[in-house]
C-alpha cells in the first residue's frame, strides 16, 4: 500500500485541506473503498452531497445511508446536482459536492463542471466508473469522463486502488478550494469501491507541481502604488476574484482611502455596495454608461480579480485606449492574456489589497474631484432605467426591481441566463458579496432553479429567490420536485415573455425582426402555476401591475414549501444599454437609436 503521508523526493508536502485531521496520527483499519469514500467526505467536512445513484456508484450509497454528518440530496437530474453544488459553494464559500454514476450520469455533469470552471467555483464531483478490467472495452455505461472533463476541471483523478481514495478526496478538496477555485473530478472504479483497504487519512498531500501563489510580490505592489498615486482618472475594475478571496471589506477600505471610483462586473455584484457614492455600476455589453465610460476614459485600470472578458472589453483594440493597467489575479495565466499589464501582480486579491493599503497610506494621492464628478454626471444623466409598456402589460424590469425592494439586500438571488439575468444584475439590490448567483462565463440556461436550491441548502435561514426566464425554467424545473420533497423552500420568479428573450432581441436589432424559433408560444402551455402545484410547490401568477406587490408579498409569507410565481410580461422589452457584439465600448447605445454624449471636454 502506498504511504500517503510521504511527499515525493524534491516535492515538499502540502498540508491536508481545512477541516481534515491535519497533523493527527492516521488511523488504520480495514474497510471497503466505499466506506473509505464516505469517511473521507466526513473528514473534509462535507455536509451536503447532491446526487443520483446508479450501477457503478451504487456501492458508495450503502455506507452513505449510515453517515451521521453527510446529507445526501436526491436530485432529479445530474445536471441539477452539479448546479446545486455550485449554488451551495457560492452562497457558503465551502466546496460544493455532487455525485453521479458512470456513463450518462457522469456526462450529465459536464455542463455544470464547465460552468464552475469558467466562474471559478470550488466543486468536487465524484463519479463511479465501470470495473477496472472493463475500462477501454466500451463496457455498459462506460465513458472516459476524465478525458472528457480534462479541459474543464482544475484536475481530475481516476482511482482504481481503494487505498488511494482518501488521498484523492483530500487532494480534490484542497485543489478545488485553494489558488483560483474550481471544479475537481474524482472518478472511482466499481471494484475499487467494493474492495477492502486500510483507511489512512493523509496528514500531508503529495501534489507535485501544484503551488498556487497567494502573497503578491512586494516590488510589484510598490510599482502599483506609484501608478495609483500619480493617476488622474483611475478606476477599480473589480471582478469575481474579490468575492472569491473574501476581500470585500478590504476593497471598501481601499476605495475610501483613495477616493477612486469602482465598477463591479457581473461576477462581482455585491463585492462593493451599490449604495456607495463611488460605485459606478456594472460594465460590459449591457453595462451602465457610467461604468463603461469609466473604463473608456480612464488613465489607469486597477483590475482586481477580473479577467478582461470579451463581454466587458468589447472590441479589444478600442478598449480603454488611454489607460495603463495594474492587473491583480491569483491565476498567472490570466495576467496579460487579453490586455497587457503594465504592472502584473500574481496573488490573492485580499493579500494584494491589504498590501496596497499599506503602501498607499504612505503616498500623497493625486486629487480626483474632476474625474469623479464627470462619472457621477454620467451616472445621473444616463441611469439604467426602463419604459413602461404602452399596452399596460407588465414591465419585466419593474417586476424584478419590486422583488428586490420588497425582499431586501440580505436575501440570496440566483438568475438564469438571458434578458432577465441582465435586468436582475441592474435592478436587484447588491450590498453584500456572495449573495448573487449566476452563470457568467458559460452562460448556462437552466442554472437558476438548481443553483437556488443549493444556495437554500447552504443558507436555510435566508430568503432565496431565483429569477428565471420561461425558456431557462423549462430546462431544469424538475429540481423543484427535489425542493418540495427535501424541504427546501426556494422562491422562483418566472419572467414569462413567451420567448427566448435575448435571442429575440438580437433578431429584432440585427435580423430585421425575423423571429426564427425564438417564440416559445407558451400561452399557458405549460401552465406554470399548475406545473408548480403538480411538483408539490405553491403556484402563483401576476398579470397586471396591481397584482405584482401582493403576489410577491404572498410568496415571501410562504416558508414551508417552494413557491413559483409567474409574471406575464411584455415580450418586446429589451435590455439597454447595449454594446453590440463585434463593436467597441464607445459605440454603446442607451436605446435603439440613441447613444450617450460623452462631453469629454468636462474632463
Amino acid at each position: 500500500m502506498k504511504d500517503l503521508q510521504e511527499a515525493r523526493p524534491g516535492h515538499p508536502a502540502v498540508p491536508a485541506p481545512p477541516g481534515a485531521a491535519a497533523g493527527a496520527n492516521p488511523t488504520v483499519e480495514p474497510i471497503t473503498g466505499s466506506q473509505a469514500l464516505v469517511r473521507s467526505l466526513e473528514e473534509v467536512g462535507a455536509r451536503n452531497v447532491f446526487g443520483i445513484p446508479g450501477g457503478a456508484i451504487l456501492p458508495a450509497y450503502d455506507p452513505l445511508f449510515d453517515s451521521k454528518t453527510v446529507r445526501h440530496i436526491l436530485v432529479r437530474h445530474e445536471q441539477g446536482a452539479g448546479h446545486a453544488a455550485e449554488g451551495y459553494a457560492v452562497a457558503t464559500g465551502e466546496v460544493g459536492v455532487c455525485m453521479a454514476t458512470s456513463g450518462p450520469g457522469a456526462t450529465n455533469l459536464v455542463t455544470p463542471l464547465a460552468d464552475a470552471h469558467m466562474d471559478s467555483v470550488p466543486m468536487v464531483a465524484i463519479t463511479g466508473q465501470v470495473h477496472s478490467n472493463l475500462i477501454g472495452t466500451d463496457g455498459f455505461q462506460e465513458a472516459d469522463i476524465c478525458g472528457i472533463t480534462l479541459p474543464i476541471t482544475k484536475h481530475n483523478f481516476l482511482v482504481r486502488d481503494p487505498s488511494e481514495i482518501a488521498h484523492a478526496i483530500a487532494s480534490a478538496f484542497h485543489i478545488a478550494s485553494t489558488g483560483r477555485p474550481g471544479p475537481v473530478l474524482v472518478d472511482i472504479t466499481k471494484d475499487a469501491l467494493q474492495a477492502s483497504t486500510d483507511f489512512v487519512w493523509p496528514t500531508h498531500l503529495d501534489l507535485p507541481g501544484y503551488r498556487p501563489v497567494s502573497k503578491p510580490h512586494g516590488k510589484q505592489v510598490r510599482e502599483a502604488a506609484k501608478l495609483i498615486a500619480a493617476a488622474t482618472r483611475p478606476v477599480f475594475y473589480v471582478g469575481g476574484g474579490v468575492v472569491k478571496s473574501g476581500a470585500a471589506a478590504q476593497l471598501r477600505k481601499l476605495v475610501e482611502l483613495t477616493g477612486i471610483p469602482v465598477i463591479t462586473t457581473l461576477m462581482a455584484r455585491g463585492a462593493f455596495p451599490d449604495s456607495h457614492d463611488l460605485h459606478m455600476g456594472m460594465p460590459g455589453m449591457h453595462g451602465s454608461v457610467s461604468a463603461v465610460g469609466a473604463l473608456q476614459r480612464s488613465d489607469l485600470l486597477i483590475s482586481l480579480g477580473a479577467r478582461f472578458d470579451d463581454r466587458v472589453t468589447g472590441q479589444l483594440d478600442s478598449f480603454a485606449p488611454g489607460a495603463k493597467v495594474i492587473h491583480v489575479d491569483i491565476d498567472p495565466a490570466e495576467i496579460s492574456k487579453n490586455r497587457t499589464a503594465d504592472v502584473p501582480i500574481v496573488g490573492d486579491c485580499k493579500d494584494a489589497i491589504e498590501e496596497l493599503i499599506g503602501r498607499l497610506q504612505e503616498q500623497e494621492l493625486h486629487p480626483l474631484d474632476p474625474w469623479v464628478s464627470y462619472l457621477k454626471e454620467l451616472r445621473r444623466r444616463y441611469p439604467t432605467g426602463y419604459d413602461l409598456p404602452e399596452d399596460g402589460s407588465l414591465s419585466p424590469q419593474q417586476v424584478i426591481k419590486r422583488i428586490g425592494e420588497l425582499t431586501g439586500p440580505d436575501a440570496y438571488y440566483a438568475a438564469g441566463v438571458g434578458q432577465h439575468q441582465m435586468w436582475a444584475a441592474h435592478f436587484l439590490p447588491f450590498e453584500h458579496p456572495s449573495h448573487w448567483l449566476n452563470s457568467g462565463g458559460a452562460g448556462t440556461m437552466g442554472y437558476c432553479v438548481p443553483a437556488a436550491m443549493g444556495a437554500k441548502v447552504g443558507r436555510p435561514d435566508s430568503v432565496v429567490w431565483g429569477i428565471d426566464g420561461d425558456g431557462c425554467f423549462q430546462m431544469t424545473n424538475q429540481e423543484l420536485v427535489t425542493c418540495a420533497v427535501e424541504g427546501i423552500p426556494v422562491k422562483i420568479a418566472v419572467i414569462n415573455n413567451q420567448s427566448l428573450g435575448m435571442v429575440r432581441q438580437w433578431q429584432t436589432l440585427f435580423y430585421e425582426g425575423r423571429y426564427s424559433n425564438t417564440d416559445l408560444k407558451t400561452n399557458r402551455v405549460p401552465d406554470f402555476p399548475k406545473l408548480a402545484e403538480a411538483m408539490g410547490c405553491v403556484g402563483l401568477r401576476a398579470e397586471t401591475v396591481d397584482q405584482v406587490d401582493p403576489v410577491i408579498e404572498q410568496a415571501l409569507s410562504i416558508n414551508d414549501r417552494p413557491v413559483v410565481v409567474e409574471f406575464s410580461v411584455n415580450k418586446d422589452a429589451m435590455v439597454w444599454p447595449m454594446v453590440a457584439a463585434g463593436t467597441g465600448n464607445d459605440e454603446i447605445k442607451i436605446a435603439r437609436d440613441m447613444a450617450p454624449v460623452w462631453d469629454e471636454e468636462e474632463l
